[in-house]
């Protein structure tokens, strides 16, 4: 059996942009809905979504056959929680509040079998075919993408350090705790916090790296991909659903 390809990562080293939805509902039915709607990638929460393992885990399922793929946000940096979600068979994380080199190369060393790095091995993980992926522990870095994200000050401080260290992929800008930490929380439109942001998706590409960030409105999205986005999600599950059904509730109540 081979090793399946990250499409997600391939693109991203050819800097092709990645247009992408966030997931947050935490169902198998949505995602499995949504993943054939023909985004790029689907963003499975699990810092701010009541995501667990076995319901990740159906999620990627529901991905299967689609050409949308999956990356999934753990809740935190954290390696137990990493092993677990890369045995399932997850190729791409975004793992969330990195904020120093050394966290940084944590991330990557969670990811990587020893001596490169600690994950612990499993002979028949789903990953690896249930085994029949014969060379997947000597082979599996080479398809997986970590990326990291940037929403704090000492973040921001530590920008050009945390792009630098071998085995990130991207660099990820977490506008809503990042405005929080500039003293705007909730305002994520405020001028001071789109300086900071359109500042550092410039420093990350300057940086060689490929840069990501969330926002559902249409007309800053664009904008971040003339910056230099390369990955950009322009929606989620949440909006669209509540958003829409608001609407159309409203078209009917009004009259």
């Amino acid at each position: 059996m081979k090793l399946p390809d990250n499409p997600f990562k391939h693109a991203l080293a050819a800097r092709k942009q990645q247009i992408g939805l966030w997931s947050s509902l935490a169902s198998h039915g949505s995602v499995e809905l949504l993943a054939g709607a023909g985004f790029d990638w689907l963003l499975l929460d699990m810092e701010h979504a009541p995501n667990e393992l076995p319901m990740v885990h159906s999620q990627l399922q529901a991905t299967m056959g689609s050409s949308t793929h999956p990356i999934v946000r753990p809740p935190w940096n954290e390696m137990v929680t990493i092993k677990r979600l890369l045995d399932i068979g997850v190729q791409t994380l975004l793992i969330p509040y990195v904020e120093t080199e050394e966290e940084a190369r944590n991330a990557v060393a969670y990811t990587r079998y020893p001596p490169e790095g600690v994950r612990g091995y499993a002979s028949a993980s789903r990953a690896s075919g249930f085994g029949r992926v014969a060379d997947y522990p000597k082979r599996c870095a080479s398809e997986l993408c970590v990326l990291v994200q940037i929403e704090s000050r000492l973040g921001l401080d530590n920008l050009e350090r945390i792009a630098a260290v071998e085995g990130i992929d991207g660099v990820f800008i977490g506008p809503g705790d990042l405005a929080a930490a500039l003293g705007h929380v909730g305002e994520i439109k405020h001028p001071d916090v789109q300086a900071v942001i359109e500042d550092s998706i410039r420093r990350i590409v300057a940086a060689g790296k490929p840069a990501g960030i969330l926002t559902p409105d249409e007309a800053l999205a664009r904008r971040y991909i003339e910056l230099g986005c390369t990955f950009t999600a322009v929606g989620s599950d949440v909006g669209i659903l509540g958003r829409g059904a608001e609407q159309l509730a409203a078209r009917f109540k009004s009259a």
